[in-house]
């Protein structure tokens, strides 16, 4: 917590403003509105939910297509499943580890031959690190087809100058428990297009007709956030850009940590952009250091260390068993690399140096021992 949240908590209760409406929600909506630059937000319970709106505002339905990174969390895609859509999945590039412009221009081509379009592209800004929206966004403009950007985890981030969650047709952000700033849980979606999201509000509070009774004209949902998480929200605003910094602090530590090792490799950062390094994620190569993921989680479990895998690309689980997938290149599909070899690295915005030390003298033991018994093997 940053330590403003009892404040406004304080200010809703007084007020007697506890439902899922009130004064800290119009302003959150305003401050989010006015940090990434676009002309309105909608506060909802979660980024799944905003993700879901935003499907349903482009007119998803039945049996049409989106495509969706694979390289993510099921979030981003289970919405599509929601409407009774087909996601396929789009395979990452090596640069960003984020969607490949490449790969949807090929998937796009076989749509056109097949005689039709996808519905939406849902691009997923992966840990923080934005995507390569000026390419992605002109194959999508060039074909008339809609951006979702899940930017769920690069709040903060910026590409070219432009905040992270502003470039498609809609922005989804998610202030899960785990995310850089956080309402406990809860998700927002932005957009230029004010009216669409005065609709997403409507739908977000059960599609209640204008009537002195409760009339439905049209299927709504329980999503609208509570004017407490709001509060809470507002005050985790105030310091955004410190935790940016911070996270960005915790990289650059674990970076420099392993310059001179072999066979470890971070997530990049564009030249042109700005991650809020929500996570911090490397690969290590089996073959130069002798380690594997599953051995280095085991390692830094028994100090009681969590570490995690990266992401299992989404047309490698069993729920999308069957799903159509678009590699890369022919004889790449760089998400499943990165599967194999990547782990995500305790960063939280308040960890300590000493607890950074601890994880780097933990993973610098199995790299030496591993060293040593593969040099004693040769």
């Amino acid at each position: 917590m940053s330590g403003n949240e009892r404040k406004y908590i304080d200010e809703a209760f007084d007020t007697n403003w506890i439902a899922p409406l009130g004064p800290h929600i119009d302003a959150f909506e305003k401050e989010i509105a006015a940090y990434t630059n676009v002309k309105d937000a909608a506060a909802v319970s979660s980024g799944t939910a905003a993700i879901h709106l935003a499907l349903q505002l482009l007119n998803v339905r039945n049996g049409d297509k989106v495509f969706c990174s694979s390289f993510t969390f099921v979030a981003s895609a289970n919405p599509i499943c929601y409407l009774g859509a087909e996601p396929i999945f789009i395979d990452s590039e090596p640069e960003t580890w984020n969607m490949s412009p490449r790969a949807l221009e090929l998937a796009i081509r076989d749509a056109l031959k097949e005689g039709w379009l996808p519905k939406a592209v849902i691009v997923v800004n992966l840990y923080g690190q934005s995507a390569k929206m000026s390419e992605l966004m002109t194959i999508c403009n060039q074909y008339d087809v809609p951006v979702i950007e899940d930017a769920a985890e690069s709040l903060g981030s910026t590409y070219k100058g432009k905040q992270s969650g502003s470039f498609g047709k809609f922005g989804i952000f998610s202030f899960n428990g785990n995310k850089i700033i956080t309402t406990s849980g809860g998700g927002m979606i932005v957009s230029d297009d004010v009216e669409l999201l005065r609709k997403a509000r409507f739908l977000a509070t059960q599609a209640r007709d204008t009537a002195p009774h409760y009339q439905h004209s049209t299927i709504g949902y329980n999503y609208r956030m509570s004017n407490l998480l709001a509060a809470v929200g507002r005050a985790q605003l105030e310091v955004l850009n410190e935790r940016v910094e911070a996270r960005r602090a915790v990289f650059k530590k674990y970076e420099e940590a392993f310059l001179n090792r072999s066979g470890i490799h971070f997530m990049p950062e564009l030249e042109y952009s700005k991650s809020n390094r929500w996570l911090t994620a490397m690969t290590i190569n089996e073959q130069e250091t002798g380690v594997t993921i599953p051995m280095l989680l085991e390692a830094l479990a028994e100090q009681n260390i969590e570490a995690r895998p990266v992401w299992k690309p989404l047309h490698m689980q069993p729920i999308f068993t069957g799903a159509r997938f678009y590699a890369h290149s022919e004889d790449n599909a760089v998400c499943e690399q990165l599967f194999k070899t990547g782990i995500c690295l305790p960063s939280g915005s308040s960890m300590s140096v000493v607890d950074q030390v601890r994880v780097v003298d933990c993973i610098n033991e199995v790299l030496n021992n591993c060293g040593s018994q593969s040099a004693q093997t040769a």
